[in-house]
């Protein structure tokens, strides 16, 4: 398949394009820069020059291809708009895309948030890939739940022809080349002298290796369903302060509570403030059982010992 890919150079899609052409796909990347365009061409991708604003070359790079999987958000949006901003600007790419898509049949694949279904649901039962976003509200307004009203919009182009889908990512997504939650939290360890937890710690977090969530995209390309939602997850449920200790074991500092009445901006977490306290056990077993995914690659804890996380001195 030819497959235009938008984020081909970020955490994800680094992992993505070479995931794509090792399985015989020819690809085309967005780049903005000429960094962003020598890293595609280095991973082996063709290069489509241009930028998530310009909407008419988004439909024209769609309407060329033979599937899409867009894993790009406007990062620049969020030090002022927040997610709330990011989440405006990403809802007329989703629909430049049905328009190009409309009556085809083709693929669109694009990245969720494992915590749209689950946070605020009160499920007794981890959270499954049959389970709609949560609608967001008001209350909602600068929090990751912004961002669903992107996965609906996403699933709705299944009425329109589109072979649509979404690759719900889990709050850690570890690798190399790690750049989120899990290295911020590294970073706030050694700054703070101890690795923080909130309250009890038996709120569960999720993780996958990227290179493994990179093949449930691919997978989704290439057989998964029209309007459905797929779980990138391979630790479906640790506890955090289980990943505070491992931190701080191999940072040799201790693992400590922290407070709710602490847990205030900027506190000990900073920006991770408002998510840190978030309960999502998720399961990815229909993704495994449809699409034939079987994670592969490390877990969390085995990973945190390879050596890019606590390099030695």
């Amino acid at each position: 398949m030819r497959v235009f890919v938008t984020g081909g150079t970020g955490h994800a899609g680094s992992h993505l394009v070479p995931e794509l052409i090792a399985a015989g796909h020819e690809v085309t990347g967005l780049a903005r820069s000429d960094a962003s365009a020598a890293e595609l061409a280095a991973l082996g991708a063709k290069v489509r020059r241009g930028s998530l604003e310009d909407l008419d070359g988004l439909r024209e790079a769609a309407a060329d291809s033979d599937g899409v999987i867009h894993v790009a958000h406007r990062q620049d949006l969020l030090p002022a708009g927040g997610m709330d901003a990011v989440a405006a600007a990403e809802l007329p790419i989703v629909h430049a895309y049905g328009d190009a898509l409309a009556g085809t049949g083709k693929p669109l694949v694009a990245a969720g948030s494992i915590g749209s279904p689950g946070n605020g649901r009160n499920l007794d039962r981890p959270a499954t890939e049959e389970d709609p976003a949560l609608p967001a509200g008001d209350e909602h307004r600068g929090t990751l739940r912004a961002r669903n009203v992107v996965e609906t919009a996403v699933a709705g182009l299944a009425e329109r022809g589109v072979r649509s889908s979404v690759v719900r990512l889990p709050t850690i997504m570890h690798s190399t080349t790690d750049a989120g939650f899990l290295t911020t939290l590294i970073a706030v360890a050694k700054e703070k002298g101890f690795a923080g937890y909130p309250g009890d710690g038996a709120n569960r977090w999720n993780t996958v290796h990227a290179r493994d969530a990179a093949a449930v995209f691919r997978l989704a390309l290439e057989k998964g369903p029209a309007g459905r939602a797929w779980h990138a997850v391979e630790g479906e449920g640790i506890p955090f302060r289980e990943i505070a200790e491992a931190i701080g074991r191999r940072l040799g500092v201790p693992a400590v509570s922290i407070p709710a009445d602490e847990l205030v901006l900027p506190g000990y977490f900073g920006f991770l403030t408002a998510v840190v306290t978030l309960d999502l056990p998720v399961s990815s077993l229909i993704t495994r059982r449809t699409l034939g995914w079987k994670p592969v690659q490390p877990g969390l804890f085995a990973d945190l010992d390879n050596g890019h996380y606590f390099p030695a001195g």
